[in-house]
């Protein structure tokens, strides 16, 4: 059996609402969104439940932790390699040699390289000046081996 239920809403919505009435199932909307939030909570609450164990959550966490470092450590590793194999022989070699300045964005031969990969990872997106957060110093330790390891594939072929 339904039940009435009765909420206040601001004027500006309600005149809003009464213009579009007719396009939507306020009722069936407000269920929907109600039993979203509600299931939200009660997920959250089992999820404390069944991580009272600190330690368990602390070893949860660690682990989550480390396989998002590993993803990012990786994905510098493979956009090292992909840079690598289309830079000049010159960028090779700044790279292979290649210390961090403080702001990476403004290195005169990989600035404008990294700003793209900034701009299109959210992740990845830091306060550059202060040197970049863990995601992005594990990001660069992967891109650095990932440069690396090109160049040991290829320099006794050169």
């Amino acid at each position: 059996m339904a039940k009435k239920v009765t909420v206040s809403i601001p004027d500006m919505l309600h005149e809003k609402m009464e213009k579009w009435r007719a396009s939507f199932n306020l009722s069936k909307m407000f269920q929907e969104a109600v039993t979203e939030a509600i299931q939200k909570k009660e997920e959250f609450q089992k999820r404390l439940r069944e991580d009272l164990d600190l330690a368990q959550v602390v070893e949860r966490l660690r682990s989550e932790k480390m396989q998002s470092e590993g993803n990012y450590q990786d994905l510098g590793r493979k956009d090292g390699m992909r840079w690598a194999k289309t830079a000049h022989y010159e960028e090779l070699m700044y790279a292979l040699h290649w210390e961090k300045p403080e702001r990476v964005d403004q290195d005169k031969v990989l600035g404008a390289y990294f700003r793209e990969k900034l701009s299109k990872n959210r992740m990845l997106a830091v306060e550059i000046a202060d040197g970049g957060n863990e995601y992005f110093r594990i990001y660069l330790e992967g891109w650095q081996s990932g440069v690396e390891q090109f160049w040991h594939e290829i320099r006794d072929k050169l």
